[in-house]
């Protein structure tokens, strides 16, 4: 990867508040043009890791280069050139949806033909031109959501920061989101986010890391990471609570690579589902639902840290 390429370089960094560590050194390059995700459950150390790149807490030690520039000493600088999605909305409620937009790219000193253009552009890529001059309160979570992506491109960033862009969300205006955010993607702009939803981590990033306890517990494409950390399939059983510990038990003799005992849950992980509760009903067992499915992420989590994402 050349130099140039890398928009962000990290190593060894460290973020502290008051004597508890949230990020313990971490190791991470990002490129031009990629989608990077941060993985992991609330308190993992994500959101700290995006509030340094996005420059608004300074790096407790290690090394942090942003665009080629110190985060330190070039702050002003470098916010400039960066589009921020916080983890809640910050829109001004009281102002319509195109007022939004406009006050945002005077911020920038931006000419107000250039901040007109913009906004009519980035309202239409949002699906939002119809709602223009409505005022901000009405509008569903996943409008605002969409809003506060468009505020965040005013300035055409050359890198967007997304902390959690769907939480709340409904399933619906989640999809919504993707799909602005897989279009921005497609345009060569470089993204990256934080969530603990392992699907959309999936659906949006071309590579990420899973982060636990402020470390990185592993780092690839998300099919690189699922084949390395998990199986093929997952056969997920559930029983009677009163038989639930009786049934795992029994399930340590089924032909499975790994089994994890959830609370409500038994997962067998094993190259073939349909075969594995073939051989759990061999033993004796009856599950009162069964489910085979592909592996996921958060199998991955739940291999590297015995935690699910959403803990």
């Amino acid at each position: 990867m050349a130099a140039r390429d890398v928009l962000i370089h990290a190593r060894g960094l460290t973020k502290s508040f008051g004597g508890a560590v949230a990020v313990a050194g971490i190791d991470f390059d990002l490129s031009r043009g990629e989608a990077f995700g941060f993985l992991g459950p609330n308190g993992a150390g994500k959101s700290s890791t995006m509030r340094m790149i996005g420059c608004v807490s300074p790096p407790g030690g290690g090394e942090l280069s942003i665009l080629g520039l110190d985060p330190v000493a070039d702050g002003p600088a470098i916010r400039a050139r960066l589009g921020v999605v916080p983890q809640e909305d910050t829109l001004d409620v009281e102002l319509t949806v195109r007022e939004n937009l406009i006050i945002y790219g005077r911020y920038f000193g931006l000419p107000r033909p250039v901040i007109a253009e913009r906004t009519a552009r980035l309202l239409e890529f949002v699906q939002l031109t119809d709602r223009a001059d409505d005022q901000v309160e009405p509008l569903s979570g996943g409008m605002k959501r969409r809003l506060t992506i468009a505020r965040s491109l005013i300035n055409e960033p050359e890198i967007l920061l997304l902390d959690e862009p769907t939480t709340g969300l409904d399933p619906q205006a989640r999809h919504a989101v993707w799909d602005r955010l897989y279009r921005l993607k497609q345009r060569g702009v470089t993204l990256v986010l934080t969530t603990h939803y392992m699907d959309e981590a999936e659906q949006l990033c071309d590579r990420l890391v899973v982060m636990d306890r402020g470390k990185i517990a592993a780092e690839g494409s998300p099919r690189e990471l699922i084949d390395r950390y998990s199986t093929p399939e997952v056969l997920e059983l559930r029983f009677d609570p009163a038989e639930h510990q009786q049934a795992a038990d029994k399930l340590e003799d089924a032909p499975a690579e790994r089994m994890e005992v959830l609370a409500d849950r038994i997962l067998l992980y094993t190259q073939n589902g349909d075969a594995a509760l073939a051989a759990a009903r061999g033993l004796g067992l009856e599950p009162l639902t069964s489910l085979v499915r592909r592996s996921t992420l958060e199998d991955v989590f739940l291999r590297l840290t015995g935690r699910q994402l959403e803990d």
